[in-house]
């Protein structure tokens, strides 16, 4: 199947690099998806401001400077040239509104690029919880048991004991010799 001419490759690997975990959340800064749209982050968020209605704080918020001066030590981002105020975060409801005002062709394949990444980390998140569970389904099958093993050794201590106690009593009777 021939590529379209309009399609965008960029690795998979530069878009995750682009994901942080904030509030909880998956989000990607502005400035980032700028960078994969190729256009300025001025743009972009002109673009949003201008389409405001369209994200809620559950699409797109701004950090606070606690959590950008966190963002900037994770990032290093230098204070001369880098980001000066907190950024605008968008998550994955975000990024696909932006699909809506960016119209250009790299925007929109971009986009789609971004919108399947984050498809296959709810996915991988979705197996991993799986996997933990049946893990700690197996684990406490194995505690039942262990707890079930205990019991019969206790009660396998329980009749030795009753065996030596009874082998050990002196026997009453007349013993026959033989000779």
């Amino acid at each position: 199947m021939a590529k379209k001419k309009n399609a965008v490759s960029i690795p998979d690997e530069i878009v995750i690099s682009k994901i942080y975990l904030i509030r909880g959340q998956k989000v990607m800064l502005d400035g980032d998806l700028a960078e994969l749209y190729q256009v300025s982050t001025g743009r972009l968020n002109e673009q949003v401001k201008r389409n405001i209605k369209r994200f809620p704080s559950d699409f797109m918020f701004q950090l606070s400077q606690k959590e950008f001066k966190i963002l900037i030590s994770q990032i290093a981002t230098s204070r001369w040239g880098g980001l000066r105020k907190p950024p605008l975060v968008f998550t994955e409801q975000g990024v696909a509104m932006l699909s809506g005002i960016l119209n250009s062709d790299r925007a929109i394949s971009v986009n789609i690029q971004i919108m399947r990444i984050f498809t296959r980390i709810r996915q991988a998140l979705m197996d991993n919880t799986e996997l933990r569970l049946a893990i700690e389904e197996i684990k406490k099958k194995t505690e039942n048991n262990t707890k079930n093993i205990e019991v019969v050794f206790q009660y396998l201590d329980e009749l030795l004991e009753k065996n030596k106690t009874v082998s050990s009593q002196s026997k009453i009777g007349f013993e026959i010799s033989k000779k």
